[in-house]
């Protein structure tokens, strides 16, 4: 693991965009949304007019960077996103994602699209939920083969051409569907997930080999990093209720024993120097490679102000960071 040695700057590069160090994920401003069973997709309710103050707080404090997705809260994220910045385009750099199908109307998931007409379809649709004539990244949201993703790419650098898009990119933990866009003229980026409790050394190498931004999902393992705490447990509207396979850190809407005790061997280590726990969490990302971008969810003023505040304190220091590497193959 190598740390970062250059000054700190609280920038990174998106392509030949600059942006805060620091992005927003948007997925839980997006309200409820569930797959076809009925089993919750979202974070639970939202009060989008808090939302709107949430995002806006969060640009005054530096933020340039949100990221979302058309399928959050089945168009709703992309909505308030777009009403929190109306007359603020100009502001802030913008990223979402395509290839997943759902009912606005019942708010339901159902399915994917890998073709590359319903690309354009949805990128047009995200465009008029956002208020914006371009992207500056849109990322594919979907796992598909290599092979039946090439004609995307493609797709993508033809929207690029256009005017539609900036650049693109792969959100995927895979890191042979990440190379396979890589070399593509105007893929700036890969999205996957990255924390103190999940290290992606293989991604990142993808990242480092390519010089492409490795933006971080999944940042704060899904609140585990924050506040949320077995006394706490998940609403029956939030995705943490009814964890899928993918969600390891929760079990019926409350984090595992596993997990906690994982936060509670590097608790003291992250919250050092002043940090709050999901401050030290975002340190440690910018520590791990110069070219991590977290995007940690919010759906309050309070948690806007606490995520973007982490990048007045930076990145974790080199100890620090070994510290934790020795703590955390200890506790396995």
């Amino acid at each position: 693991m190598t740390a970062v040695t250059n000054r700190w700057t609280g920038r990174r590069r998106l392509g030949d965009v600059e942006v805060s160090a620091l992005g927003f994920g948007c997925w839980a401003i997006g309200g409820p949304f569930a797959d076809d069973r009925g089993r919750p997709l979202g974070w639970g309710e939202v009060d989008d007019e808090e939302s709107i103050r949430a995002v806006r707080r969060a640009v005054d404090l530096g933020v340039t960077f949100f990221d979302t997705a058309d399928v959050y809260g089945a168009g709703h994220s992309e909505e308030v996103l777009g009403r929190a910045l109306a007359g603020w385009r100009d502001r802030v750099v913008l990223a979402s994602k395509w290839g997943n199908l759902f009912d606005p109307a019942t708010r339901v998931h159902a399915g994917s699209n890998g073709s590359p007409q319903y690309l354009r379809q949805a990128l047009l649709a995200t465009l008029r939920r956002l208020g914006t004539d371009h992207l500056d990244l849109y990322q594919l949201h979907t796992g598909q083969s290599i092979e039946d993703a090439r004609p995307l790419a493609e797709a993508c650098e033809e929207l690029v051409a256009e005017g539609l898009i900036r650049g693109y990119g792969w959100s995927t933990d895979d890191p042979e569907r990440a190379a396979a866009w890589a070399a593509g003229p105007h893929c700036v980026a890969v999205q996957h997930e990255l924390s103190v409790l999940h290290d992606a050394p293989e991604i990142l190498a993808v990242c480092e080999r390519y010089d492409l931004a490795s933006v971080n999902r999944t940042p704060l393992a899904m609140g585990l990093l924050g506040r949320r705490t077995t006394d706490r447990p998940a609403s029956q509207a939030d995705i943490r209720s009814a964890a899928p396979d993918w969600l390891r850190f929760f079990r019926d809407g409350v984090p595992t024993a596993e997990w906690s005790a994982r936060v509670a061997a590097v608790r003291e280590i992250l919250t050092s120097d002043g940090r709050t726990l999901a401050q030290g969490a975002l340190g440690w990302l910018w520590a791990r490679s110069e070219r991590t971008v977290p995007i940690p969810g919010f759906r309050t003023v309070a948690q806007a102000e606490e995520n973007a505040n982490a990048l007045e304190l930076g990145p974790l220091r080199p100890a620090q960071l070994a510290e934790l590497e020795d703590v955390l193959t200890a506790t396995g």
